[in-house]
């Protein structure tokens, strides 16, 4: 069990996270049907965090305050599609919870997560259910139990968030009418909880 959350382990995280989705990201593609059925998302979101983790690899950051400036910095600059907008965002939040920390703890991290959420919600105009967002959303929730349980245990709380995000990622079919009838989950939302599973 980790304990707490240092700038080369939150750099490894992203490391990892770009690896997972860049293996992934034609599974995720072919699920693309929502807002438009460009077959980009996947390709968009793995490109975005790749720049990321090029950032990450190069910078050696000491402090979970460092690296996930520099992750939140690069994710911005490379940002491909809306989608890879909303993966800024999300990240932008979350360094602006661990802004000056060198570690972060479970509950920390809970927070940071709730922080992402917050930041994405309020750029996009008309949120709509059973997207990203929703996902995010009830992933951080069930992170905020989680820590409240084992605030200690950073991997605890991020488990408990893949657990939520997946329950609520097969429940976007349900939410959108276009998800429905091409019978997909959200492509966006897989490819959030392919990035945090690659975290984990």
């Amino acid at each position: 069990m980790r304990e707490c959350i240092d700038g080369a382990s939150f750099a490894q995280a992203i490391i990892h996270a770009a690896a997972s989705i860049n293996l992934q990201k034609q599974q995720i593609n072919e699920l693309n049907v929502f807002p438009v059925p460009d077959g980009d998302t996947g390709t968009n979101m793995s490109l975005t965090i790749s720049t990321a983790a090029a950032e990450l690899r190069k910078k050696h950051p000491k402090t979970v305050s460092d690296a996930a400036a520099a992750n939140a910095s690069a994710l911005l600059r490379g940002a491909r599609g809306n989608s890879g907008v909303i993966l800024s965002l999300l990240f932008r939040g979350f360094a602006k919870a661990v802004k000056d920390k060198d570690v972060i703890d479970g509950r920390e991290l809970a927070i940071a997560l709730d922080f992402g959420v917050a930041a994405a919600y309020k750029a996009v105009m008309k949120p709509a259910e059973g997207t990203i967002l929703t996902v995010s959303r009830l992933a951080a929730a069930r992170a905020a139990d989680a820590a409240r349980a084992t605030p200690n245990d950073p991997e605890a709380v991020l488990e408990a968030a893949i657990a939520e995000g997946q329950l609520a990622l097969e429940n976007t079919i349900n939410q959108n009418p276009v998800l429905k009838k091409a019978g997909v989950a959200d492509a966006r939302g897989t490819g959030f909880l392919v990035i945090l599973q690659g975290m984990l």
